[in-house]
């Protein structure tokens, strides 16, 4: 069984989510039994999500605060809720509301339950703490391997 974990950003135009879209999928499908680590956040979370679920995966939502959806864009909320709900495992963190520790948190956790993890990366440092550069910093240091997946030329 494969576990592997995504992180990435969030707030990717439409075009940039076609194709990271693409990239996901072609990382997903190669075969086995897998099972996917998510936040279930709108952009490369959701995106990873589905596609896990597609290839007949099983899915674990990482949730890092009781307050998570609440943050997520009102938009996406059906969504997030699709996603909550065919998930076969979630691990609800113990913050109240989503700041940069508990996403941090999560990313942590989502390192810790996984064998790799994908990044949807533009390869700049983070715009805030606990966010995709820091997780991919973190699943580094523990030696955990990393594909980061990023348009070429993409600007974010």
């Amino acid at each position: 069984m494969t576990r592997l974990a995504i992180t990435g950003h969030r707030g990717l135009s439409a075009e940039l989510e076609a194709e990271v879209d693409r990239m996901i999928r072609a990382a997903v499908d190669r075969g086995g039994d897998l099972v996917g680590v998510s936040c279930l956040a709108d952009g490369a979370d959701a995106v990873f999500a589905q596609a896990v679920l597609d290839a007949g995966g099983a899915l674990v939502a990482v949730l890092p605060a009781l307050e998570y959806r609440e943050s997520l864009p009102e938009d996406y909320r059906p969504v997030y809720d699709r996603l909550l709900a065919r998930a076969g495992k979630v691990v609800q963190l113990p913050f109240v509301t989503p700041d940069p520790d508990a996403y941090m948190e999560a990313g942590k956790r989502m390192v810790e339950e996984s064998d790799s993890l994908l990044a949807v990366w533009d390869g700049l440092p983070g715009r805030g703490p606990g966010g995709t550069a820091d997780v991919v910093a973190y699943a580094r240091s523990r030696g955990v391997p990393v594909t980061v997946l990023w348009p070429e030329d993409a600007v974010r």
